[in-house]
């Protein structure tokens, strides 16, 4: 999940306090204690400064913003000799300099190399990178640290207790801990097909994003194959129900590196790769993969997702390609070998199905001839009957049979689905199920394609994806609303697998018990059970969640959405509490004070909306808003006292406030303070986890363990990383 923060936002601020020189720094309490005439003539003096400032600052910043895509064209393009200053450098030399006004990053620097110091300033440690850019510089005098993202100068302020023993560079130890992956929530059945079955050891196997799970149901126990570095698109199983083949897309390294797609070939009891097929072949994913059945599986099918979408087939077992041929110009649903007849493939998709035949290092085609049948637009799922026949479902809701050896349509039961046939799946007594994505239903064939007996999905779960035969007469149904039912035509059908079905981008833990809340761009809001690995409930909103967060009494739960509207639940019974509109951009983050007695909600419009909360999360006053930021709120923590709020935004800015939306402008006076959660990905606890060359949008998330002891951060790599904390060197 990847947050965009190439582009920054200034807006004029309208709050009245306005940020001094830091030699005029001083304790809020030194106005607080004056009389009241000269509250409101400082009052109306920051007003005016403050109107002033803020003109300057949009002009400064605009201009700022030029002068930096300036110098990156030209130090990327020109030819001069390096000692000849850019017209760029020169110009932002003449620029008046502004002194840093606060722990944030109120201009852009210089983008020069050396750091200026004057024979009375304090000496500097510093670091730099390997393209010679600032990269960290320590000043003991003043106790901070400055860390520089893309050319953009960060200082943290470190405690007192640290200042005379800090050293920048120092060994820092490994955690005494390391992860491991217990469980994985949800299933991808919204883009995917053919992704569900049911393996010998009982576990059903399924993936979701580049992990491949194999879940016992019964024992509530799941494994997983972590060997891909992306996405997973597509799952096979070989004739001997123990290998498997997964196929996934291109990635990309941290180093900005190509990962090629690629199948990857495994055991699913030792869950060890076996095999990589195809690294540098495919192009942009995988799409369909499948093992052959009449020769002992001695061969593999892929098409991957080019402009030609090409099939290859491989003999897996020497990683050497066979044959490869293009196959269509359109999207290829799903691919298979013929069960009896090992040079036959089939294929289908977008408007085609094809009949492919190997024949030595050479691939023939034959499209199937529809005659007198409607051309579907959609041919989207095919299997075998006992005799060889293919079977298909289109998106004209009809079943076709094609002869066994003919390209020809042989019968077929017209509108045996209302809307499209997404899944079938051949029994072992030869009857045939058959999944419907319009009417969600689920139907029973016989051999002669007579209806036997049919069941509808529930709506909340959505249309079905991939019907998998399970034990007795139990089926496994994957949806499209990436969930996992387990069931029979005759009794119904309950969800063993769920998840959301876009984008995620709200989570919270629960204050003291072992629950947890999400929610996503699919508009749902799940609070889950980890012990059941179910939601306790489920909410479905008008607009896209952004964001959530828990009352320290657990009582309440607050979303924000993407169309600046935040609401309240009761955690026990999800019932709506309160509405509110912020604003009218989305909200990224919504965090309560340790005491309850506040909201504080960061905005995408660059402020921070504060509303005071009584009767235990379920009455809500608005304070004001934190105004300062000019750039977008990513991340907010709370002091343990509840006094303070610290807060990141899109162009790196670290700012202080008073829960009244005062912003605190003293170092000294925020320096000490103890914060009730670590979440901002910058502070000085925690910038070592940045990564050499990071451009601020590395790190998307980042959590403190309760004790104290360890650093967690999500990156934009798909990795998530174990830290000790606290985090204070570079590249801990």
């Amino acid at each position: 999940m990847h947050q965009c923060n190439n582009s920054f936002y200034t807006k004029q601020n309208d709050c009245t306090n306005s940020l001094q020189h830091p030699r005029e720094w001083a304790d809020d309490s030194v106005s607080a204690a004056s009389s009241m005439d000269v509250d409101d003539r400082i009052s109306y003096l920051e007003q005016r400064m403050q109107l002033q400032d803020d003109e300057i600052q949009v002009l400064k910043a605009a201009l700022a913003d030029v002068v930096r895509r300036l110098t990156h064209a030209e130090e990327q393009h020109t030819l001069l000799n390096k000692r000849v200053p850019t017209r760029a450098r020169l110009f932002m030399h003449a620029l008046p300099s502004k002194p840093a006004l606060s722990n944030g990053t109120a201009t852009p620097p210089k983008r020069s190399n050396a750091i200026p110091q004057s024979p009375s300033s304090p000496r500097k440690e510093v670091s730099s990178a390997k393209s010679k850019q600032k990269d960290f510089l320590f000043s003991a005098e003043e106790s901070y640290v400055k860390m520089f993202l893309r050319g953009r100068p960060i200082t943290m302020y470190m405690p007192r207790a640290l200042a005379g023993s800090y050293k920048l560079h120092a060994a820092v130890e490994l955690p005494p801990h390391k992860l491991k992956m217990e469980w994985v929530y949800g299933y991808r059945g919204r883009d995917c097909r053919s992704n569900l079955y049911l393996l010998p050891t009982g576990e059903i196997v399924y993936f979701i994003a580049s992990v491949v799970v194999l879940y016992n149901v019964e024992e509530q126990l799941q494994r997983h194959y972590l060997g891909h570095n992306d996405d997973v698109k597509c799952l096979a199983i070989h004739p001997d129900r123990v290998t498997m083949a997964t196929g996934q897309v291109a990635g990309t390294t941290k180093d900005g590196k190509q990962l090629p797609p690629h199948v990857r070939v495994w055991d699913s009891v030792s869950l060890n790769t076996l095999h990589v097929i195809g690294s540098g072949v495919f192009d942009r994913a995988i799409s369909c993969v499948s093992f052959s059945k009449s020769n002992g599986g001695a061969h593999l099918c892929a098409v991957d997702d080019s402009n030609e979408h090409i099939l290859s087939v491989w003999d897996w077992q020497k990683e050497a390609k066979l044959a490869d041929v293009k196959c269509s110009n359109e999207s290829v649903l799903a691919a298979s070998f013929h069960p009896t007849e090992a040079n036959l493939l089939i294929t289908c998709g977008k408007s085609h199905i094809c009949f492919l035949t190997i024949e030595g290092n050479t691939l023939s085609k034959k499209q199937g001839i529809f005659e007198k049948q409607e051309k579907p637009k959609y041919v989207l799922c095919l299997t075998f009957s006992e005799n060889g026949d293919v079977i298909t479902g289109d998106s004209s809701g009809n079943l076709i049979i094609w002869g066994k050896g003919t390209n020809r349509i042989s019968s077929a039961v017209q509108g045996a689905h209302e809307g499209g046939i997404f899944s079938l799946c051949m029994l072992n007594d030869g009857t045939l199920v058959s999944g419907g994505g319009k009417d969600r239903k689920v139907i029973l064939w016989d051999r002669q394609y007579h209806k036997l007996q049919e069941t509808e999905i529930p709506e909340a779960f959505g249309p079905v994806r991939t019907i998998a035969e399970g034990k007795g007469d139990c089926l496994f149904i994957g949806t499209t609303r990436n969930s996992i039912l387990q069931g029979t035509l005759s009794g119904g059908y309950c969800p063993i697998v769920q998840g959301h079905t876009d984008e995620l981008w709200g989570l919270a833990a629960h204050p003291s018990d072992d629950r947890f809340v999400t929610c996503g761009q699919d508009k749902m809001v799940h609070y889950w059970d980890p012990t059941s690995h179910q939601p306790l409930w489920s909410k479905t909103l008008d607009d896209l969640a952004q964001s959530v967060g828990f009352h320290p009494s657990g009582s309440a739960v607050a979303v924000g959405t993407q169309a600046a509207r935040w609401m309240v639940f009761d955690a026990e019974t999800k019932d709506p509490i309160t509405v509110h509109t912020d604003g009218n951009e989305k909200l990224s983050v919504m965090r309560y004070s340790p005491d309850g007695n506040f909201l504080a909600i960061g905005s995408h419009d660059n402020y921070v909306y504060i509303y005071a909360v009584a009767e235990n999360g379920r009455k809500y006053n608005r304070v004001g808003r934190c105004s300062g930021h000019s750039s977008f709120i990513t991340h907010l923590d709370w002091s343990t006292d509840s006094r303070y709020i610290v807060t990141n935004s899109g162009d790196y800015e670290v700012l202080y406030w008073a829960p009244n939306c005062k912003q605190v402008t003293s170092a000294d006076v925020v320096r000490d303070l103890e914060w009730a959660t670590s979440t901002c990905v910058l502070s000085f606890q925690m910038f070592g986890v940045w990564p050499e060359g990071a451009d601020g949008t590395d790190i998307n998330a980042i959590c403190r363990s309760s004790d104290d002891q360890l650093l967690v951060t999500a990156d934009d790599f798909g990795k998530v990383n174990l830290y000790s904390y606290p985090c204070s060197h570079p590249r801990s």
